[in-house]
């Protein structure tokens, strides 16, 4: 199981295409676990995260939390840096860029901005800066009728001084609850989502899109004009996140239509990343916490990483 999920589900399609003379474009997807620091923020309600609160929550594990997410992002970029990593569940920008810092041989810049989700955990995008340049960025409102949540996250991007990419990072609502019951919520965002796609391609129909995140849900193809390229890898008893010993992919890449042939995802899954499942059998992602006690491991979910061979054909 550990192993088999580092297999490819799409094959690089470059026949006639261009490449990036770096190579493929390399995006990191991964819901990071409660990456909140050890001090109150106004207007939050991160109690539980301060070393007085339920998760006793220190400077030294947030120290650790840190380089913890960046080892995972060093061992998948490799010698070359991921042009773009999303994060889901960042408190905020200091979160950011201490994170930066670690990975500054990189050149990360971020974009994030703060959302009415009442615990203060946010998405943010991960640049490089030598191989990105930002164009433009805007948080995306969803309307719960009076329930916040986090805002989903657009930036669009000049990739290699060349091409235009358009991506949207979210952390849909959760399932808290049951799902049934809070479906409509996710179908909120959803909608919120489609229609920033619409406005893209109604300016732009060959446009390159990215959709990631943490979906908190099934992998589907429901948003028009794109294919959501996991799932397979779900129908296949693989995923990021397991829950009463079964898998799925909740962490999801969408990608516009024309581009889905040049895509190639993986979920990244190495030995160090996992722990022994002592009660479903087999492994399980190796968490930062099991309910409010500290286990000191990465993440309850594991990282994706999606390969782009090229954003346009001749």
């Amino acid at each position: 199981m550990k192993y088999s999920r580092l297999i490819w589900i799409v094959l690089f399609s470059i026949e006639c295409g261009f490449l990036f003379a770096q190579g493929p474009l390399t995006i990191i997807s991964y819901n990071v676990e409660n990456l909140f620091d050890y001090e109150h923020d106004t207007l939050k309600n991160d109690y539980s995260f301060l070393p007085d609160g339920d998760h006793h929550w220190t400077y030294r594990k947030y120290q650790t939390k840190l380089d913890q997410i960046a080892q995972v992002i060093v061992n998948i970029s490799g010698w070359e840096s991921a042009a773009l990593v999303g994060l889901c569940e960042v408190e905020n920008a200091r979160c950011l860029r201490d994170l930066c810092y670690r990975l500054k041989r990189f050149h990360y810049k971020y974009v994030h901005y703060e959302s009415r989700d009442e615990r203060g955990i946010d998405v943010a995008l991960l640049y490089d800066s030598t191989k990105v340049k930002v164009l433009n960025s805007n948080p995306l409102r969803i309307d719960l009728q009076g329930d916040d949540t986090r805002d989903i996250l657009y930036v669009s991007a000049l990739i290699h001084g060349q091409d235009t990419l358009h991506v949207m990072v979210c952390h849909l609502p959760s399932r808290l609850g049951s799902e049934e019951a809070t479906e409509w919520k996710r179908m909120a965002a959803k909608h919120v989502i489609q229609q920033q796609i619409d406005r893209i391609l109604c300016e732009q129909p060959d446009a390159n899109i990215v959709v990631m995140g943490d979906m908190n849900g099934e992998a589907k193809n429901d948003l028009s004009e794109m294919a959501n390229i996991m799932i397979e890898l779900e129908q296949m008893g693989q995923g990021t996140h397991k829950y009463h010993g079964i898998w799925s992919c909740l962490d999801q890449f969408y990608v516009s239509e024309k581009m889905k042939e040049r895509c190639g995802v993986q979920i990244f899954s190495p030995e160090w990343l996992l722990e022994e499942d002592t009660k479903y059998l087999d492994y399980q992602p190796n968490r930062t916490f099991v309910g409010f006690r500290y286990h000191g491991g990465y993440s309850d979910h594991l990282p994706l990483v999606l390969k782009i061979g090229s954003l346009y054909t001749k």
